[in-house]
């Protein structure tokens, strides 16, 4: 792996995962990459569920789908990711990819929050089916950035071991709080 920002460290895994077929939730869909990377990935057999609260971030990943001749197995949804749960069944996806922070190039006020992606995430791994993945970038600083990075770093530290594998990566050489990769695989019982 030759490029180490957080996105390319998490979608290194995320390629190891995802196959064509596959049902794939982008939570935070921001400016679209992850979501083009579902699609690309899970093919014309599999599908997209891509989420955000502002329009410019599904204006913006329309636009990048578009332009890179991405499958149409997406659907770019105006809803929280606190909702995910109303799209799809529950142990029915595969990969859930979360970035938590601000939209970049977007208004910084608007961002995640501890208590919202909580319930994101705990709704989430509820819908992970058993040898499903879910990528975790947590980006911290701004206004509540370090409370949400804290609250989501001990909410998956309480994860039943016997239900979840979870790998919480760290950048130790890099100044100015840098990002925290996490992945959780839901294993079976």
């Amino acid at each position: 792996m030759n490029n180490y920002q957080i996105t390319k460290w998490c979608a290194h895994f995320i390629r190891m995962h995802v196959c064509p077929g596959s049902l794939c939730i982008d939570a935070t869909m921001g400016n679209g990459h992850d979501t083009l990377l579902l699609s690309r990935l899970a093919g014309a057999e599999g599908k997209v569920l891509a989420f955000d609260i502002q329009e410019t971030a599904l204006a913006h990943t329309q636009q990048l789908l578009e332009k890179e001749q991405a499958p149409h197995n997406y659907r770019l949804i105006l809803d929280s990711h606190v909702n995910m749960e109303y799209y799809a069944a529950p142990e029915s996806i595969d990969c859930i990819v979360f970035n938590f922070g601000y939209l970049p190039g977007g208004d910084h006020t608007l961002a995640t929050r501890a208590d919202s992606s909580i319930t994101a995430i705990s709704s989430g791994l509820n819908l992970l089916k058993k040898g499903g993945l879910m990528s975790l970038c947590i980006y911290s600083g701004g206004d509540t950035g370090f409370e949400e990075r804290d609250a989501i770093l001990s909410f998956i530290k309480k994860l039943d071991s016997r239900s979840y594998l979870a790998i919480q990566s760290e950048y130790v050489n890099r100044p100015n709080h840098p990002p925290i990769p996490v992945l959780i695989v839901k294993q079976g019982r």
